[in-house]
């Protein structure tokens, strides 16, 4: 029987880049507001400054590629990765801090390696690892949520802190900052205090610290909305919640007294960002759907193995760039079967 073929040009699908990149903004307004009420004016700082630095940083590697500005500036990418970092990143850290970590993750994870669409590592996760490898005391300098603080700072005054480092008379770092949950963990362990006994203390909260649960709610329900609309599989989220969930339950049952509860690891730090917006990227990430999942389960793996043992509390970052690293490799053991060819016994 011979078909019908219509010959190009074909119809295109309704999703563009510039709107799926939307919508991942869309999803995350959630977890934005709600850290912006927890944490106070320098969550929009972050996110104005990283945002300006990364359109900035953007226009000028597509002018001396010689690329269209407008075509590529409208494509949501670099917003994108700008606000992921904005979220990453202490607020009230110096202004330079944001500049330097938007501006790196720009040009050297994003346009030296071709631009969107050719970068093997998510770009606002190198970004954040290379601020937290060069200046470990400005990335963990993390303000307390404002119900936990001695004193609170009005946008002026935060401002001044950003900009020049002021505080107002008579206040020290120390009333406005604290460890964050992960962070309090693993030092009062080292100390060789029980998880019960830690996490007795106000900043622990219910589930994954006083704050942190909360915004980690509003991701999660964004991360969901953005599964209904079809902009992300559910596979990452699956692997890499499920995993983190799983290791952590054993060892939580095998031995509570060193170590958290699940919902200790799902709640606390960026795991929830991370499951939904992070580790789905579709250009780093895997794209066949079993190594999706694959790739979720790692990043779930070698997250509980870093806070665990490693060195930083928090390794969502690192756990996405190691399998990033991998991606490649599960793709290729994990490609569908080509439509209409058969198994071993089709050779006979």
């Amino acid at each position: 029987m011979k078909f019908r073929t219509p010959s190009s040009p074909h119809f295109h699908g309704p999703a563009t880049v510039t709107g799926v990149m939307l919508q991942v903004v869309y999803a995350l307004i959630p977890g934005i507001i709600t850290y912006i009420w927890l944490f106070g004016w320098g969550v929009i700082t972050n996110l104005i400054l990283a945002t300006i630095t990364a359109l900035a940083t953007e226009a000028v590697m597509l002018h001396l590629r010689g690329r269209p500005l407008a075509m590529y500036l409208s494509d949501g990418s670099a917003l994108v990765t700008a606000i992921l970092l904005g979220l990453a990143i202490p607020p009230l850290a110096p202004w330079w801090v944001l500049f330097v970590g938007t501006a790196f993750a720009i040009v050297f994870a994003k346009h030296l390696y071709g631009g969107l669409g050719f970068n093997p590592f998510n770009p606002a996760m190198v970004g954040y690892v290379m601020l937290l490898i060069s200046f470990p005391r400005e990335m963990t300098a993390w303000p307390a949520p404002i119900s936990l603080r001695e004193v609170s700072l009005d946008l002026s005054q935060s401002l001044a802190y950003v900009f020049g480092g002021n505080l107002p008379a008579g206040v020290r770092l120390d009333a406005l900052s604290m460890a964050t949950p992960l962070d309090d963990l693993r030092t009062q362990l080292g100390l060789g205090k029980a998880v019960e006994q830690i996490t007795a203390s106000p900043i622990f909260g219910m589930l994954g610290g006083t704050g942190w649960e909360w915004i980690n709610i509003a991701f999660f329900a964004g991360g969901l909305w953005l599964i209904r609309k079809k902009i992300i599989s559910w596979h990452v989220p699956a692997g890499m919640l499920g995993s983190l969930a799983l290791i952590s339950f054993l060892f939580f049952i095998i031995k509570p007294e060193t170590h958290a509860s699940p919902l200790f690891h799902l709640f606390s730090g960026g795991a929830i960002l991370g499951a939904f917006f992070i580790a789905t990227d579709p250009v780093s990430g895997s794209t066949t759907p079993r190594g999706r999942l694959y790739f979720g389960i790692g990043v779930g793996v070698l997250t509980y193995i870093i806070r665990s043992w490693g060195g930083y509390p928090d390794a969502v970052a690192f756990s996405v760039l190691l399998m990033n690293m991998g991606a490649p490799t599960i793709d290729y053991y994990t490609r569908p079967r080509v439509f209409g060819h058969g198994g071993k016994s089709d050779a006979g």
